[in-house]
């Protein structure tokens, strides 16, 4: 079976890969352990959410699939964070999580050039197998082609790139109470195989851990003793190409109720039952989803903690119960979750359980994603240490882009941290790698005001038509959008306020005279309020409420934004500032032996990657520029 790319595992990694190869040309396959499971939501049924709604929105004006897989099966919608800036506001969306995967799985089969194939890779051909050993050590960096995968059932297939995306599969052990089994989901055999043969090939693999609530029985929920969590009445699009009054979805509530102090005396006491705290789990948890035990042993003052119930679907009773995880035993499950207000006569479907699995280093990774040992051979999603739907969807995006470059022999597609939040998560990851789950905030990204989630399509749709992903279509439908707004700014700047416009808004009388441009920098002052001066009602009804929005919080966040840019150009000066991959750092007399093993380890694409790298000091930094400066260096 020849190919010119695979793809390991059928996660939200998995399909936005596979799909962008398939779509750039590639004959290409995807190999996952069940065709059913395919984009399967393994946690909580739900997309977006802060920072990663803005990654959602970025991988769609790319022109990945998540945006528009999560409009048609959204069963409810918010924007998060509507008191705050726009920098940190973000929109979220409750999944029908079958029929996500359902539609992501039939998505994936319309595709020409793809073709799906249910079996476990074991191993990998490289094109210096027989030199490999049982160690590796006998591999220079990148001294091997990666060729192609050898699956359970014995089928060598080949390719020239592949995609490892295993997930939370790799090596995989599921943890309730006393019971440990094998397992990447609960009743779902995990990737054995692949996890040790990458040790043996010299990488470093460790282990993390996550976990899951457990589900229950709508009808055995008592929903008055809860806080009702409605959604917004607009449902807006993640996908930049729909419209929003395509969007026509059913909207369900969600719930909110509180552990109480007998939740955490029960918690308490069986502590010494729970596989985290009794030594059997040995990798390291998300900091930033911890299970209810986590909890209850960190913030021992805290009296109640916070439970969302979330539906799983419109066509299942199924409720996620968001913020418990829990890895306790099932009979204890059932006791502690009795005590919350709302649940005291909840049926348990399934319980809640602990995973933990192998990851790679993701410092052995160039920010290509592609590994820095074998050539050819890239790796996203959690096998990268991340967690999430949205970060392991947006390295599988940039994996599949990039192997379509390897294959092509074009120069890979490297967002910054300057212009997406995917950037963002690559750089931290390749730069600083993780010893933890890794998690997208807004607070990671230093110029988050240019990188609010409405302002993915102008960041990034460009770059999405040049690598062949976007449609000439969406590109002027861009272009369109760009000359709306600027004739808006434009009225703006021109029209000056009269008397006679103010007579529904006598309070912007104070601003007759001035540009409509400046009176909108009053917070309290909207740009509906002025267009409806200056164009009257029937103007208005021409203008599009996104584009409006755009103009407002651009000119509202002027300052700001300029003060940003200049930050802006001052980090690309750094990037620009290029490493070439065989610069000898044991060649740049200056730098201390440990700021050597840091860069070679990490071999850092420019001098602004290598200012990030932990422990690299400005100094080391002055040194490198002193080295650059007189020219190429021998290689190591």
């Amino acid at each position: 079976m020849d190919f010119d790319a695979i793809v390991i595992g059928g996660g939200h990694a998995g399909i936005e890969a596979a799909a962008a190869l398939a779509s750039l040309g590639h004959k290409t396959i995807l190999i996952t352990q069940n065709l059913d499971c395919i984009g399967k939501m393994s946690c909580n049924p739900a997309i977006g959410g802060l920072a990663k709604g803005n990654v959602v929105r970025e991988i769609d004006a790319l022109g990945g699939l998540m945006g528009s897989l999560i409009d048609r099966t959204m069963i409810q919608f918010r924007i998060l964070n509507r008191s705050k800036g726009p920098a940190v506001q973000a929109p979220r969306a409750q999944a029908d999580k079958a029929h996500y995967s359902l539609l992501a799985k039939q998505t994936l089969e319309q595709l020409s050039n793809l073709t799906l194939f249910q079996d476990t890779v074991v191993d990998f051909i490289t094109s210096d197998s027989s030199k490999l050993g049982t160690s590796g050590r006998n591999m220079p960096e990148q001294g091997a082609a990666i060729q192609g995968v050898i699956t359970e059932r014995g089928r060598a297939i080949t390719a020239r790139t592949v995609v490892l995306t295993t997930g939370t599969f790799l090596e995989a052990m599921i943890f309730i109470g006393e019971y440990t089994a094998p397992g990447g989901r609960l009743g779902e055999p995990p990737a054995c195989g692949l996890g040790n043969r990458l040790r043996e090939m010299g990488f470093t693999v460790g282990r993390l851990k996550t976990g899951t609530p457990a589900r229950g029985l709508r009808s055995s929920l008592i929903l008055e003793r809860m806080e009702e969590q409605r959604g917004d009445v607009q449902m807006l699009p993640f996908s930049f190409a729909a419209q929003e009054a395509e969007l026509d979805r059913p909207s369900v509530s969600c719930y909110i109720t509180y552990t109480t102090a007998e939740t955490h005396r029960i918690i308490r006491d069986n502590l010494s039952r729970s596989p985290l705290y009794g030594g059997k789990i040995k990798g390291v948890g998300p900091r930033y989803c911890p299970s209810i035990e986590d909890k209850v042993v960190r913030f021992p003052d805290r009296d109640r903690h916070q439970i969302f119930v979330e539906p799983e679907g419109l066509s299942t009773e199924e409720v996620y119960l968001n913020g418990i995880s829990s890895s306790l035993p099932e009979e204890v499950q059932q006791r502690f979750l009795r005590t919350v207000p709302g649940l005291e006569k909840l049926e348990i479907l399934r319980p809640g359980y602990a995973v933990e699995y192998d990851f790679i280093n993701p410092t052995q990774l160039y920010p290509s994603l592609e590994s820095k040992r074998i050539r050819g051979l890239f790796v996203a999603g959690q096998t990268n240490g991340t967690s999430g739907y949205e970060e392991a969807a947006a390295q599988g995006l940039m994996a599949g882009i990039n192997a379509s470059c390897y294959l092509q022999g074009k120069p890979a597609l490297l967002l910054s941290r300057a212009e997406a939040y995917i950037g963002v998560l690559i750089d931290d990851l390749v730069t600083l790698g993780t010893e933890e789950p890794y998690r997208l905030f807004t607070s990671r990204a230093e110029y988050r005001l240019s990188l609010r989630h409405d302002t993915a399509d102008l960041r990034l749709l460009e770059k999405g038509f040049q690598v062949g992903l976007q449609s000439r279509a969406n590109l002027e439908a861009l272009q369109e959008k760009r000359r709306g707004i600027e004739e808006i700014r434009e009225l703006l700047r021109q029209r000056t306020l009269r008397e006679q416009d103010c007579g529904d808004f006598p309070e912007l009388l104070k601003y007759l005279g001035r540009p409509l441009e400046h009176v909108l920098k009053d917070p309290q002052v909207h740009v509906e309020q002025l267009l409806l001066c200056a164009l009257g009602a029937d103007g208005l009804k021409d203008t599009r409420p996104a584009w409006l929005r755009l103009c407002e919080l651009d000119i509202k966040y002027e300052g700001y934004i300029r003060r940003q840019e200049k930050q802006v150009e001052r980090f690309r000066k750094m990037e620009d500032l290029r490493i070439p991959r065989d610069f000898d750092y044991e060649a740049a007399t200056g730098l201390s032996a440990e700021s050597q093993a840091k860069l070679k380890n990490i071999r850092p694409l420019s001098i602004g990657q290598a200012s990030r790298i932990s422990g690299i000091r400005s100094s080391d930094v002055a040194v490198l520029l002193v080295h650059l400066r007189r020219g190429p260096r021998k290689q190591d």
